[in-house]
């Protein structure tokens, strides 16, 4: 059984900083693609920020260079450390893995994303 938990979220002021993580258990996590999501109330969930199983990334336009996405492969975790964060960076946060292994996901779509965590809050005050 595939499983994912998020941690880290909170509330933080604009400019402050944020590192989620992400366990995963029940499948091989080092050959699949891995991402965040966010969603905000009554908006889709976007992806923000995708890993895939060769290192490559891909970051939506309004986290790239504030956000960086990485894993720890022993550890089976995937991390989204937030720089510089912003009130329209609120919302709820999902890790995700692709639905098998080695398959390209750098488009952020959520249908190339078969298992997700339950998500972690995250809220920006200015």
């Amino acid at each position: 059984q595939v499983q994912l938990a998020e941690s880290g979220g909170g509330s933080v002021h604009a400019g402050g900083s944020l590192k989620l993580s992400c366990v995963v258990s029940g499948l091989a996590f080092a050959e699949y693609c891995l991402g965040w999501f966010r969603q905000v109330p009554g908006m889709e969930r976007e992806g923000i920020a995708v890993l895939h199983h060769d290192g490559r990334t891909s970051y939506s336009a309004s986290v790239k260079g504030r956000f960086t996405i990485s894993k720890d492969n022993v550890k089976q975790s995937l991390y989204l450390q937030m720089d510089a964060l912003n009130p329209e960076d609120t919302g709820m946060y999902y890790c995700a893995a692709g639905r098998d292994p080695y398959v390209d996901c750098l488009w952020r779509r959520e249908r190339d994303f078969a298992y997700w965590g339950r998500g972690t809050q995250v809220t920006v005050s200015s």
